[in-house]
């Protein structure tokens, strides 16, 4: 086993550059305009595993996909589910619907209904309409299991932490690794967790994605192409479950729900760059919006207009989503620091100098 140092350092920090396309200025999604990120980390306790005390290493992370009234005003989106041994609500009617009318929330497995809830409540307070003379809503959330590490039976993500990272959302750089929703999880038999990166295209479109990854095994782990999971091979955890990967895309392109379905498509074929097959035990979900229209509720006329792209045009969005989605699986490693979470159970940090020179070809 080599020395193990972490230095934090995003992937074009160490030379890996993804695709041909520039990234925004925060590398983030929340470089597309209008987007915000919030998270809520919760990490206390140690030891052995008591089930509704801890230790505890989870949390959530939301994503506000635009300014204004989303329920009003919705955006055009559409999703992909590479494999789907895993939980999206509010998935059935995206993808019935074509369109995005609350905040998008990632947390882990058991504590998909207590963000639901909270984000159902917030809708009800905001529009008190919902469910008399109006609509229901089924609001999106998706989830990864991170027991592992967390006392995920304990449900300890709470209504209150939901509204407490759509409060502190914001449009600037976005914490990655183990936080919000991705402190519990395991990429490749590392520590994972939240990542994201942006591409702008030539014709002016900025497009971002955030991923919560919790998939793969060692072994399938290729960075930049390199197999560097056949050539660090330890630092393992001496327990690993199946896990899956929940992606967010989002771009200021004019794509309808159909285009965006397939934006989602090209996405996964970036995470599955880095090494993902979809295997059996992983939920593999993908939810991809535009925020270049919006949509009316309830429009006083029976038609309204929309901008969109042509077909024709459409393969530099397809590009920047795979190489922006294969970056941020890459950046979710490279941030995240070692953890150690219930019954002692570890999940190493990617060492970064380690890695640095597989890419060399020194290892």
């Amino acid at each position: 086993m080599g020395k193990t140092t972490i230095n934090k350092l995003r992937s074009r920090a160490l030379g890996i550059n993804i695709g041909r396309y520039p990234s925004g200025r925060h590398n983030a999604i929340t470089d597309v305009k209008g987007v915000r990120v919030g998270q809520v980390t919760l990490r206390s306790g140690h030891g052995k595993l008591r089930c509704g005390k801890g230790p505890v290493r989870t949390g959530v992370t939301v994503i506000i996909p635009a300014a204004g009234d989303l329920w009003k005003e919705k955006l055009a989106a559409g999703c992909f589910v590479l494999n789907g041994n895993g939980e999206a609500m509010g998935l059935m009617w995206l993808a019935e619907s074509g369109v995005l009318e609350t905040p998008i929330a990632f947390t882990n497995t058991l504590s998909v209904g207590a963000v639901q809830k909270a984000l159902v409540d917030l809708m009800l307070e905001t529009h008190p309409k919902i469910g008399v003379s109006d609509d229901t809503l089924t609001p999106v959330v998706m989830e990864c299991d991170d027991s592992t590490l967390n006392d995920i039976r304990g449900q300890h993500v709470k209504p209150a932490h939901v509204r407490a990272a759509l409060k502190a959302a914001s449009s600037g750089p976005v914490a990655e690794g183990d936080v919000g929703a991705g402190t519990g999880m395991t990429t490749y038999e590392f520590k994972g967790g939240i990542g994201t990166a942006s591409r702008v295209l030539p014709a002016g479109y900025t497009l971002g994605v955030l991923v919560n990854a919790n998939h793969g095994k060692r072994h399938l782990l290729r960075i930049n192409g390199s197999p560097v999971g056949a050539r660090i091979t330890d630092l393992r955890p001496k327990e690993r479950k199946d896990g899956s990967i929940t992606v967010a895309v989002a771009t200021d392109a004019p794509l309808d729900a159909r285009q965006l379905c397939r934006l989602a498509r090209r996405a996964m074929l970036g995470v599955c760059r880095t090494g993902a097959v979809a295997a059996h035990g992983s939920g593999d979900v993908c939810v991809a919006f535009s925020t270049a229209n919006r949509i009316p509720h309830y429009p006083k006329k029976p038609t309204y207009k929309l901008t969109a792209l042509s077909d024709f045009h459409i393969d530099p969005l397809f590009e920047a989503a795979a190489d922006a989605a294969e970056e941020a699986v890459i950046n979710c490693m490279l941030a995240a620091h070692t953890v150690v979470g219930r019954d002692g159970n570890t999940v190493y940090a990617l060492p970064q100098d380690r890695l640095a020179a597989v890419l060399a070809g020194k290892d």
